[in-house]
């Protein structure tokens, strides 16, 4: 059965001179996951793909991806097999394997093409845990998965 996902597109480009203007005047942009197409059309883009790609144009020094679950696990059923640092090598082979599916995909990959853009460090963190970000950035095992070159 097929079925008609609409308007959904890829990042081709990233313009970071308005992000750029706003932060460099103080400000905190949010930016939307819809992009503009060649035809003056709107188009969904998945936001876990445009947030690797905004961080790789913007040569982000990291990439956090904030979620409802603890990270990457070696084996998605048993929870005491989270992976504190991944190779993304071996997460290409997770994902070809099925261990890494659905929407941790887009996630990883979006890791993956930060990382070989030249950001430092990318981050999959449960966002539900409090303090999430100061538990994973300032201790040194951290609570979720850093995705590492």
């Amino acid at each position: 059965r097929e079925v008609d996902m609409g308007y959904v597109g890829d990042v081709e480009a990233v313009n970071t001179e308005a992000i750029t203007l706003l932060c460099d005047n103080g400000y905190i942009p949010v930016v939307s996951s819809v992009g503009v197409g060649l035809d003056g059309e709107s188009y969904n883009i998945n936001a876990d793909s445009v947030a690797g790609h905004l961080a790789a144009a913007l040569k982000a020094d990291k990439l956090i991806m904030l979620t409802d679950v603890k990270g990457i696990f070696e084996d998605p059923k048993d929870p005491n097999t989270l992976i504190s640092a991944l190779p993304i090598d071996r997460a290409r082979k997770l994902i070809e394997e099925g261990k890494i599916d659905g929407g941790m995909i887009p996630k990883v990959e979006a890791c993956i093409k930060a990382l070989e853009s030249g950001v430092a460090r990318t981050h999959i963190i449960d966002g539900r845990i409090m303090h999430s970000l100061l538990l994973e950035v300032f201790t040194d095992r951290g609570i979720g998965t850093m995705v590492v070159s």
